[in-house]
């Protein structure tokens, strides 16, 4: 059986783009007519012999029916705009999510905003420095951690769960969690999105236990646990296992449109894999939904800056969401807030002069 991907490639940007556009030269991403592309890049799988081929968008006239067929039906989902089914976030614009972890063993932060009033001041900084979405979790998930007990899951998100809501009406609140418990507590006090690193594997029935409440979730990809996932992950080919991963996942289990993706960067996957997932990741757009990157301060930075890695990795981690941006990519979750909205203003000012 031959199955086939199409990603889409060779972007232009700004004013160029708005013209091509007007010229039908060439077609808006995610219907932002500030970035337009004119090529796709074809993969055809056939067990597991991958191959790639790019194609003017003018020239699929040429290719067979069938295979017309599939790439129009993509094309078509590239190019339309995305749904905001997020009040107060518009993901025709880069949005950020400011990271909370409400832990004493996270991998970068740890320990330092689990006091009430520190978590608060934290919050406040990140909405104050321009985060859309603040991503709060009491369960560390970084590579080697073990599972804890809901009831101290709790327990630490207890207090932002209660007074979030109330004091930010206007801010989209995510929680981080892989406990259909948690989810349905959290759901219980306003929280408008479920972040589940697990992709909604590790608890078996929440899904189940949540789908009667709507809310909108986030479809991340980890292979493993987080105890092993790093423990020599391995793929047929990282870039279409993980959209393999998705469109089962949004046919089988996940059905609605209120979804975002995420590839899991750093989730059992080796430095080559996170690389070839930021440089194409334009292939899931055909998938239909906002994509989302975590690449912040993750350990694949200081893979590459050998001796010149450092302590929050700012560097890196924008230099990831630059590239990330010229690619599409809707939502950004960050730990850094003000020099990633800095970045993006004076990024966006350039690019789309």
């Amino acid at each position: 059986m031959i199955k086939y991907y199409t990603r889409a490639c060779n972007f232009y940007y700004g004013t160029q783009a708005k013209h091509l556009i007007k010229q039908k030269k060439a077609l808006p991403l995610c219907g932002n007519k500030n970035i337009a592309f004119d090529k796709i890049e074809l993969f055809i799988r056939k067990d597991d012999n991958i191959r790639s081929k790019y194609i003017n968008l003018k020239n699929v006239k040429k290719l067979s029916k069938d295979l017309q067929k599939k790439i129009k039906c993509d094309l078509k989902i590239i190019s339309t705009k995305r749904k905001n089914f997020l009040k107060y976030l518009n993901f025709s614009q880069p949005c950020i999510m400011g990271i909370l972890n409400l832990t004493p063993d996270s991998f970068s932060d740890g320990g330092k905003f689990i006091s009430k009033k520190k978590s608060f001041k934290q919050i406040e900084n990140m909405i104050n420095s321009g985060a859309n979405i603040i991503d709060i979790g009491g369960e560390s998930t970084r590579p080697g951690s073990k599972t804890i007990n809901s009831k101290i899951e709790l327990k630490r998100l207890s207090y932002v769960l209660k007074k979030f809501k109330r004091k930010f009406k206007k801010i989209c609140l995510s929680l981080d969690t892989r406990k259909s418990d948690v989810m349905i507590e959290g759901i219980k006090y306003g929280v408008d999105l479920i972040n589940d690193v697990s992709g909604f594997n590790f608890d078996k029935n929440a899904i189940k236990k949540i789908s009667k409440f709507k809310t909108s979730k986030v479809l991340h990809h980890m292979q493993g646990t987080p105890n092993t996932m790093q423990k020599n992950p391995k793929y047929k080919n990282v870039l279409l296992d993980i959209y393999d991963f998705f469109e089962n996942n949004l046919q089988k289990k996940l059905r609605g449109r209120n979804i975002i993706l995420d590839p899991g960067i750093g989730f059992g996957k080796t430095l080559k894999h996170n690389l070839s997932l930021i440089s194409k990741i334009s292939l899931f757009h055909s998938l239909g939904f906002p994509i989302l990157i975590g690449t912040s301060r993750k350990r694949f930075i200081s893979q590459i800056s050998d001796i010149y890695d450092s302590k929050e990795r700012i560097g890196g981690t924008l230099a990831s969401i630059l590239y990330l941006l010229l690619q599409g990519v809707q939502v950004f979750r960050v730990h850094n807030v003000r020099e990633v909205k800095q970045g993006i203003l004076v990024f966006n000012k350039i690019v789309n002069e």
